[in-house]
């Protein structure tokens, strides 16, 4: 009856206490046991026991692919008692290059898509282990980690896996626990591994805990699989030193002109981890719902060659704002929120980039120095084994004798254990022991072996005994595991235009900018062409498409300006760190997506200053003979989207931009075969937005068609419409004053045509000649006649007189490099084209100088 009262017994309990214990449980639980990746190798539990369940099944690089659903069914029976479709999901991310920087798995089959296409089903698809996820498991069977009973005690499974890389900053991971979250961006293995080697080398040579100040000059940011750019370092900064961050990832997109005067918009790289199939609907609907309006046509042309997203613009609209535009309203920026939060010892911490690498060298201690202990008692072992089959050679006789006057196998050990002093373990291998161990070769073998197991016991102690030997170790074997997997960024960092630049943040840097004839814009540091060819003729400095060539090859620094002037007389301004960097060889990018260009806007002069003096002016020409000089402080406050630089009538083009002193000549030469010489004392200062004085009296129908220095070369080379050219000295030109009518400089006819472009050269110059079908020529100057004022010169570019091919336009050859003294040292190597009166005058500050105004952009009329 007792017994039946105690089963009987209604127990109050506290409701709110046993649902706040019960949900403490399950919110650890989740924390420990599923969401949450530990410090040290980087993986959550599922990952780790996907791993594991695949090396047990002998599924590495070098064997077939295995089902999914063994891999699956394995994982699920022997460790993960939960969904199959949770495990299978984990396997799938592991494999997928969109979602993880370093697959760890090496998929064969569907298994889904950036544009959020799922995986074929685990009975359909195969896996295997990558290479570099090997490394993830090395060692794994030699004691370097803990194990312990798996759910219910018939298997053991690993706590951590020895991870001989940094996984959890490489590959990165996301996780909603109960009450907290993890989102670790990925990282490039390279600039990871050599945080950590500088952190090694610091504790081995100078015994010092490592700056965050050093490893943010070696980790720029994080490196998505997918690419895309980030925008800004304050949220990588932040993120960095308190574990915390926003970081602002913008798609890499490129402005691209089309035949018909239109422009395309074609995004190549998206932000990580969006939805591509999801980005291509929401920008269809902001059509459909004419919040972006210019919008003509939208397609995806991704194919295995990589992305490519094309969105067609209508002919007026600014492709530009219409990208800001898409920018705003949709994922093509997106901003991916940092928070480095990781077990520690089973706890969840948030942790600094620091705090993270020195968790996974602490752990790479204990893996290593647990391998090498487990090495050791394995060499001294068989160094036992050895060093008593050894004695046993050198006894052959009386080995045998005891063995045969033995009864049984354990007489005959403990007899040889007593005779030579002989341990358990040693007697049995002497037992073992096969004739052909008796042997001359197979003694010295022996004798070899012994020898290299005293090395390598000796080494193994050292490393034990000494933390800077193991320290070392640890370095080395994460250097070859960089050098063996590792690659260059794939996301590149930017600038953000919201950020406010801390430019004494940034060095100054000798810089050197190329734009070429079709508006392609880079930098390229200096050091770039000291390293290729010192002391040499030159260095190609650009990689051009068929019909493109380089124009302009301006020498400047990081913080100086560029000023950009436009055919439509604006005028854009930026800082030379502004510009991407390019490598030498690069083509660079687009100047349309530099600047916010208006339709049928192009860029015709581009002029580097240190800085905006009153006593220096910038002389502008049209092609309708207007010039003006404006001082250069008129120019100092430029809006991002530009600013009026010379009011011109209804169809008239700004075509040549020059910077003076009032020292200087000006020679303006017309289609017509007229040119004109005056100073340039005879332009009257204006203001900005002021239209200008004539510079030269044009006949009906003439025009303007370049305006040269007299510090730009010796001779003015003309060049017609069919191809025919001449120098002329420019002391055949008078003097006179500005406004007039000037003189023949060019004797047109029909087989000539209209003059097309002048160029001020010296003979050791070089020019290009294009065609209006894109037909490039390069001639020397010192090979086109130099002749008097009223001749029409030579034939300079074979023209077929019955078609409609004409030359278009010339330039000057910029395609090798002049590199001048650096830090105030004089220039040691010439290699650019200058060669003109004021070469006295270069100094270290190149772009207040002579030589700026010869290596300033010439005249790149109508590139388009």
């Amino acid at each position: 009856m007792d017994d039946d009262k105690i089963f009987d017994e209604v127990r109050e309990v506290d409701l709110k206490k046993t649902m706040e214990n019960s949900y403490i449980d399950y919110a650890m639980s989740v924390i420990a046991a599923r969401a949450l990746p530990d410090v040290r190798d980087g993986l959550k539990p599922v990952q780790r026991r996907i791993l594991y369940s695949m090396i047990e099944l002998n599924n590495g690089p070098d064997k077939p692919h295995r089902k999914c659903a063994r891999i699956v069914g394995d994982t699920m029976g022997k460790y993960h008692p939960h969904g199959d479709s949770s495990i299978y999901d984990a396997l799938v991310k592991l494999a997928q290059e969109w979602n993880t920087r370093y697959p760890l798995v090496d998929g064969h089959g569907n298994f889904g898509s950036v544009d959020g296409d799922g995986a074929a089903a685990m009975r359909y698809t195969e896996a295997r282990l990558t290479k570099i996820s090997m490394e993830m498991l090395a060692d794994i069977n030699k004691d370097t980690v803990d194990f312990i009973p798996n759910f219910d005690e018939t298997e053991k499974e690993p706590t951590v896996l020895p991870s001989r890389y940094p996984n959890l900053l490489v590959n990165g991971t996301t996780g909603i626990a109960v009450g907290m979250a993890t989102n670790i961006p990925p990282h490039n293995l390279r600039e990871i591994t050599s945080a950590a080697v500088k952190m090694i080398n610091n504790r081995i040579d100078e015994e010092r805990e490592t700056d965050i100040e050093e490893i943010l000059e070696i980790v720029k940011g994080p490196d998505f699989p997918t690419g895309a750019q980030i925008l800004g370092v304050r949220g990588i900064n932040e993120a960095y030193r308190t574990g915390r961050g926003k970081i602002k990832v913008r798609a890499v997109s490129e402005i691209e002109p089309m035949q018909n005067g239109k422009h395309r918009i074609v995004i190549t790289e998206l932000p990580y981890m969006v939805n591509k199939a999801m980005l291509i609907k929401k920008i269809a609907d902001l059509v459909k719902d004419k919040r972006v309006d210019g919008i003509t046509d939208l397609r995806d042309e991704s194919s295995r060659e990589g992305m490519r997203v094309v969105i067609e613009v209508r002919r007026d609209a600014n492709p530009n704002i219409i990208l800001n535009n898409l920018y705003k309203h949709t994922q093509l920026e997106d901003t991916f929120g940092v928070n480095m939060l990781a077990l520690v010892n089973n706890e969840p911490k948030v942790l600094s980039l620091p705090d993270m690498l020195k968790y996974y060298i602490k752990h790479q201690e204990e893996v290593v120095t647990r391998r090498t202990q487990f090495d050791l008692n394995k060499a001294e072992e068989r160094a036992h084994i050895v060093e008593g089959l050894l004695i046993a050679i050198d006894n052959i006789d009386e080995v045998i004798r005891i063995i045969r006057a033995a009864a049984n196998v354990a007489e005959a050990k403990a007899n040889l254990i007593e005779r030579f002093s002989l341990s358990e373990a040693q007697a049995q291998a002497i037992v073992d022991m096969r004739l052909r161990a008796l042997t001359g070769l197979e003694k010295e073998k022996l004798e070899a072996e012994y020898k290299e197991l005293l090395a390598k016991i000796s080494y193994l102690k050292s490393i034990l005994a000494d933390e800077k030997i193991l320290l070392g170790v640890i370095r080395d074997e994460m250097q070859l595991i960089a050098d063996k997997y590792g690659d260059d960024r794939r996301t590149s960092i930017g600038e953000d235009e919201d950020e406010l630049v801390d430019e004494d943040l940034i060095p100054e840097e000798n810089a050197v900018l190329t734009m070429t004839h079709l508006g392609y814009f880079k930098r390229t540091s200096v050091d770039n062409f000291h390293a290729q060819n010192r002391g040499g003729r030159g260095i190609k400095g650009v990689q051009t498409l068929e019909e493109d060539f380089i124009e302009d090859i301006l020498m400047t620094t990081t913080k100086h300006y560029i000023l950009c002037f436009t055919n439509k007389g604006r005028v854009y301004k930026m800082k030379v760190y502004q510009i991407p960097e390019a490598g030498r060889n690069a083509r660079g990018t687009a100047i349309v997506n530099l600047l916010q260009l208006d339709p049928e806007e192009h860029v015709t002069a581009v002029i580097p200053l240190k800085e905006f003096s009153e006593n220096k002016y910038l002389i502008m020409v049209t092609k309708h003979g207007i010039i003006k000089k404006t001082p250069q402080t008129e120019y100092a406050n430029i809006r991002k989207n530009g600013i009026i630089a010379m009011t011109l009538q209804e169809d008239d083009e700004l075509i040549e931009v020059k910077t003076t002193d009032n020292t200087r000549e000006i020679f303006m030469v017309t289609k017509y075969g007229v040119c004109i010489r005056f100073k340039d004392t005879d332009i009257r200062s204006t203001g900005r937005s002021a239209m200008g004085v004539r510079g030269m009296n044009l006949s009906v129908g003439d025009e303007v068609v370049g305006m040269q220095l007299s510090t730009q070369g010796e001779a003015l080379l003309i060049v017609s419409e069919n191809g025919l050219g001449k120098r002329t000295l420019r002391k055949e030109f008078p003097l006179q004053k500005r406004g007039g009518k000037g003189v023949k400089c060019y004797k047109i006819t029909d087989k000539t045509g209209d003059v097309v472009g002048v160029k001020a050269v010296n003979p050791d110059h070089e020019v290009m000649l294009i065609t209006n079908e894109g037909i490039i020529i390069q001639i020397k100057c010192d090979e086109v006649s130099m002749t008097g004022r009223n001749t029409s010169g030579v034939k300079l570019m074979k023209i077929d007189a019955d078609s409609n091919v004409s030359v278009a336009g010339i330039a000057k050859v910029r395609e090798e490099i002049r590199i001048p003294g650096v830090n105030g040292e004089e220039p040691d190597e010439t290699i650019n084209e200058s060669n003109n009166e004021n070469d006295s005058e270069i100094t270290e500050e190149v772009v207040d100088t002579e030589v700026t105004e010869e290596e300033k952009s010439d005249e790149t009329d109508d590139k388009e």
